[in-house]
């Protein structure tokens, strides 16, 4: 009787030191988690997208001339959009039909001088700011934006972006690519859309929020320079919507 209580004491003392060493053996051959907190890879496809766009735009940067787009808007007529990018880096882009509820042609331009908004034909130009400051809202015509300062933010490898190769819109021509924001903040740095480069970083085609422009016939040689197509005045920009009827105007009642 108490040989078979021997037997059970020294075999209970065996597993006891055996389960450490054989939990420590389990946990050793366990496969190790997944690190977190690391991104998964990039496909080559999209991140050679992205470096092929941001030569492109850095060509189209240094890419000076004067061409005409066909501006078709979300909303109203097609029409013809005039830019002209200098060799000096001054850029002017003329918009028809754009101020006072489409009845005023207008055009935005920057010289040494500063940022312009000018009434067409020859009415005048209200100074906005400097030449590097942005376009006031209220003044802002946005079919500039792919030819200025998007193009910056298209080079910028840090931006929120994800690019990927696109089929030209109907009619357009050249490299085209699909550019989406990848930040949820409500004050993206551009327009999502798909924007379109001749190899010589000639814009060809743009379409974003505020429509689709489309290169019309082959683009002209640069000036030297960009010229106001009026003198400065003092005043407010012209404003897209109409003017509204001033009450002080109306027939009083007693």
């Amino acid at each position: 009787m108490h040989a078979h209580r021997r037997a059970a004491r020294r075999l209970t003392g065996v597993l006891v030191l055996s389960l450490p060493a054989l939990l420590t053996g389990c946990t050793a051959d366990a496969p190790k988690p997944a690190p977190t907190g690391v991104p998964d890879p990039v496909p080559a496809e999209v991140d050679g997208a992205r470096d092929e766009l941001a030569a492109l735009a850095a060509a189209a940067q240094d890419r000076h001339l004067t061409a005409r787009y066909v501006f078709s808007p979300a909303d109203g007529p097609s029409r013809t959009v005039t830019l002209t990018s200098a060799n000096d880096g001054t850029w002017r882009v003329d918009l028809p039909g754009w101020g006072q509820g489409g009845t005023v042609d207008v055009a935005l331009a920057t010289t040494a001088d500063g940022l312009f908004q000018c009434v067409l034909p020859a009415a005048g130009c209200v100074r906005l700011g400097d030449p590097d400051d942005s376009v006031p809202r209220r003044a802002d015509l946005r079919v500039q934006h792919p030819f200025t300062d998007w193009l910056e933010v298209l080079t910028d490898r840090r931006a929120p972006l994800a690019v990927s190769p696109a089929t030209p819109p109907p009619g357009a021509t050249g490299q085209c690519y699909s550019v989406d924001t990848t930040s949820a903040s409500l004050n993206a740095p551009l327009d999502v859309g798909i924007y379109c480069y001749r190899p010589d970083g000639t814009p060809t085609a743009v379409r974003a929020g505020f429509g689709t422009l489309e290169l019309a016939g082959e683009p002209g040689p640069a000036p030297a320079t960009v010229q106001l197509p009026g003198p400065v005045t003092d005043g407010e920009p012209v404003r897209r919507e109409a003017p509204s009827a001033d009450p002080s105007a109306s027939p009083s009642t007693s």
